[in-house]
């Protein structure tokens, strides 16, 4: 099913991160994986350890980085299906129906 700016997301607890300079370097525990993130993914990832809408982490971004709402909003329900297939985001809440 795919994310909506209603859905509440937080980050996985099957994982671990650390933060290299202005990258994000994630391990997934489960399959071992290690992915990277850059500068603004990171920012995400850090805003990620609160469960939080995709509406608040996009109001959010948006406003960081001076970027059009509609777009970050695009860009980051992507992102965050990616996070979602791989096991590094949990959706812990959804709309009502």
């Amino acid at each position: 099913m795919p994310l909506s700016l209603d859905d509440v997301v937080r980050a996985s607890r099957a994982q671990v991160s650390s933060r290299l300079g202005t990258d994000t370097v994630i391990l997934e525990l489960d399959d071992g994986v290690y992915y990277g993130l850059d500068d603004v993914g990171s920012r995400v990832w850090e805003l990620l350890k609160e469960p939080r809408t995709v509406r608040e982490l996009r109001d959010a971004v948006a406003a960081e980085y001076d970027v059009d709402p509609e777009r970050c909003g695009a860009d980051l329900l992507g992102l965050l299906s990616e996070m979602a297939e791989r096991g590094l985001v949990e959706v812990v809440g959804a709309p009502a129906p």
